[in-house]
């Protein structure tokens, strides 16, 4: 297959160039509203108890359900409760009442309830619920919000509530993902510059990398249709479709390069590349997309979003890279050299090679291989120590920078209002068709039981109010209103009056569920969903970990016929995220550098990051580890003895895979520089991976443990070497090694991979 598209390439450059071109123009339309079209949810269990219960609130209880909170304040030296003030606030709850897609609307004005008025008596609260789906919702916002913020007569409006703060969340990040791009490109092309050593060739990566990023945003546009979509699903796109766009770019170009040093025509460089490197580019692309596959198996649509993006920029870029990159060099031809910025040294193998820094360095390495292995083990093991004391929580209005104006309404709320019942925990139950007295009994029995446990503080019902066990206020007018289309509503309000996902709320919610399950009640809110949403990625973690691990093995076993090197990948593969794992918890939980890195830790993590950076990670650590083992099997195979080909291998591609590493670290900081903590949190997170597994993983610890394993590095059993004779592939430019002709003093024939260039 590759063998006829490098053929193809050859023949017909401009078809694939104006056919890329074509589509791109088409991407750019079909993407344009892409950003319009995405969610900032996604992190719940559709088929968990909490969401059944969302779902009936939404449906039957939606002034139980506010999502829009008008945050009031009253000129200097005034009350909420002066005359003139006061018919101000009124009139404004009822023009918000007259919206047309608002209901539910709750004002101090209108009910006098204390937890309304602030405990100054400068700010009152007016709630309502804007109805209708994420996407009709945040709509409505946008067109409320200009007529309600700011200044109303004599008094000023703060707009906030869970609505506000994602619909500023999206906004800032698709402001955040804009001036990502626009410094991670130019800082791209300096990096590319200096490796390459030229500009033309330079630009190539990131011609690819523009490519692939605008294709994957039309898919995500078409997908969009279908289901619902993360907007962090911008993110991962843009950061994997310029990273492994480039890093593909990467092995293609300098694989070029060798082909012409070698002698060969650029046409025939473009075919030989094709073949060759383009194996290690397509394994690449297997691998990574494996690993993001395994969040398919998570029922949140953020992790399956994300799988949808990353799979397709994987996919993507894999295609750029082996269509529209090598038209362009079979045009280019020797001109891809042109507009040199400084002279690129080619070292020949040799005597000489002693004299490459990388190759001194493995091979000190490789002398000192148990002392490397145990030294490198034990530190990325300390580093990722922090991690046991993970605690996982969701995101809320603290995601926001402190300027943010819905972060600063809701900061007010919490510290403003003294009795406002942020923590209250919704309780369904289902009447069952009993009659009325019998429905109220049992409603009155619950809610008793409910008031008696630890952590609880009041129970409000269609049957009163209980403390401690006892009816201590008769149900009211207000009331009769939370029994309706055969349900029943609680209310239970928490003691404790911090986030509501603190720690504290989900083992209230545990404790609530132990004692009305029986009772055929069901508990929902923002803590039942993190409960839930934890349960679920428990569950999914071991098919996802089954999925990556039986995908890595199998490819790797493919590319090398080893039966060791596949598991040896998948642990060193994973001991490089240690470092990654640690920092997260370290920084972003505990707060350590929140200063610098400006944001606020919340003491606990977002419960769906760790898994997307485990599995990005993962197949990034994946892409560099192709790109290694392929070319150690590749020199392995001409015959070399196992050392010369771990060096060897080490020396082809310790500059590619640095290089990539650099610039695929730019490109995950500047998405680190964005002003939300979740996302600071992936682009750091992941770009400190992504250096500790090129400068510390695959400089240290993979030929320090290859040489500690030696020869049997490519053991397997024979039953699985018939197979590999079967079904393998190999990256070599020939399937054999070519004999030397009898009369050629130097030996074998010389290829173009014992010509190894020390720039890219």
């Amino acid at each position: 297959m590759l063998r006829l598209l490098g053929a193809h390439v050859v023949r017909r450059p401009w078809l694939f160039l104006v056919a890329a071109l074509v589509l791109v123009l088409d991407a750019l339309l079909l993407g344009a509203d892409l950003p319009d079209r995405l969610g900032n949810g996604g992190t719940t269990d559709p088929a968990s108890e909490s969401a059944r219960v969302q779902r009936v609130l939404e449906a039957h209880y939606p002034e139980q359900q506010p999502n829009l909170v008008l945050l009031v304040s009253v000129p200097q030296g005034g009350q909420v409760d002066d005359r003139a003030l006061a018919a101000q606030g009124a009139g404004l709850a009822e023009r918000l009442a007259f919206e047309k897609p608002v209901v539910g609307v709750v004002s101090y004005w209108q009910t006098g309830l204390a937890e309304l008025r602030s405990h100054d008596g400068r700010q009152a609260v007016i709630a309502a619920r804007i109805v209708g789906d994420e996407d009709r919702a945040r709509a409505a916002l946008e067109e409320l919000a200009p007529r309600y913020r700011g200044g109303q007569g004599e008094l000023t409006v703060r707009i906030t509530g869970p609505l506000a703060v994602r619909d500023e969340i999206q906004s800032t990040v698709a402001e955040d993902l804009a001036r990502s791009e626009l410094i991670a490109l130019p800082l791209t092309l300096i990096v590319l510059v200096w490796v390459f050593g030229g500009v033309l060739a330079a630009a190539l990566p990131v011609l690819v990398g523009l490519v692939t990023v605008l294709a994957t945003g039309a898919v995500l546009r078409i997908i969009t249709g279908f289901t619902e979509v993360s907007v962090f699903a911008q993110n991962l796109t843009t950061a994997l479709g310029l990273g492994l766009a480039i890093d593909y770019a990467l092995l293609i170009v300098r694989r070029f390069r060798e082909e012409l040093d070698a002698g060969a025509a650029p046409g025939d460089a473009v075919a030989r590349t094709v073949r060759t490197a383009g194996r290690t580019v397509l394994f690449s692309a297997l691998t990574v997309a494996v690993a993001l596959a395994a969040m398919l198996v998570f029922p949140l649509y953020f992790l399956r979003s994300l799988a949808y993006a990353g799979i397709t920029v994987v996919l993507v870029s894999a295609l750029a890279a082996l269509t529209v990159l090598p038209a362009a060099l079979a045009l280019l031809g020797r001109r891809v050299d042109a507009l040199t910025v400084r002279r690129r040294r080619r070292l020949r193998r040799g005597p000489a090679e002693g004299a490459v820094p990388g190759a001194r360095v493995t091979r000190l390495v490789m002398r000192r291989a148990p002392l490397v292995t145990a030294a490198v083990t034990g530190v990325l093991l300390v580093l990722g120590l922090p991690f046991l004391d993970a605690r996982f929580g969701t995101a809320d209005h603290r995601q926001l920078p402190a300027s943010s104006q819905s972060r600063a309404a809701q900061e007010s709320l919490r510290t403003d209002f003294d009795d406002l019942p942020e923590g209250s925990v919704p309780v369904l139950l289902r009447d069952g068709g009993a009659a009325p007295a019998e429905a109220q009994e049992r409603t009155g029995r619950i809610a008793g039981k409910l008031s008696a446990l630890a952590g609880v503080t009041r129970v409000e019902s269609s049957a009163g109010t209980y403390r401690d066990g006892r009816l201590t206020e008769v149900p009211s007018p207000a009331d009769s209103g939370r029994r309706t289309a055969g349900y029943d509503l609680l209310t239970v309000v928490a003691e404790d009056d911090t986030a509501a996902t603190s720690a504290a709320h989900q083992d209230l919610v545990r404790a609530l569920r132990t004692a009305a399950g029986p009772d055929g009640a069901s508990v929902g809110g923002p803590a039942a969903e993190v409960v839930d949403s934890k349960a679920a990625i428990g569950r999914g973690l071991i098919p996802a970990l089954a999925l990556i691990l039986l995908g890595t093995l199998v490819l790797v076993f493919l590319l090398t016929g080893s039966a060791v090197l596949p598991l040896l990948t998948v642990l060193l593969n994973g001991l490089s995220l240690t470092a990654m794992f640690g920092a997260v918890v370290w920084v972003f939980q505990e707060g350590a550098l929140s200063g610098p890195l400006g944001f606020t830790a919340t003491g606990d993590i977002e419960a769906t990051l760790p898994v997307l950076m485990f599995c990005v990670a993962f197949g990034l650590s994946m892409d560099y580890g192709v790109f290694l083992v392929a070319r150690i099997k590749e020199h392995h195979d001409r015959g070399g003895d196992h050392r010369a080909a771990v060096l060897a291998g080490m020396r082809s591609t310790g500059g590619l895979i640095t290089a990539a590493a650099v610039v695929l670290s730019v490109v995950f900081v500047s998405i680190g520089l964005s002003r939300i903590t979740n996302t600071k949190m992936l682009g750091l997170g992941v770009a400190l991976a992504v250096l500790v597994d090129a400068l510390v993983v695959r400089t240290l610890l993979v030929p320090a443990v290859l040489a500690l394993l030696g020869p049997r590095t490519w053991w397997a059993p024979a039953p699985l070497r018939r197979v590999h004779r079967r079904l393998g592939l190999r990256e070599g430019t020939d399937p054999e090694p070519q004999p030397s002709a009898p009369d050629s003093p130097a030996g074998p024939e010389r290829t173009s991979h014992d010509r190894e260039p020390a720039a890219l």
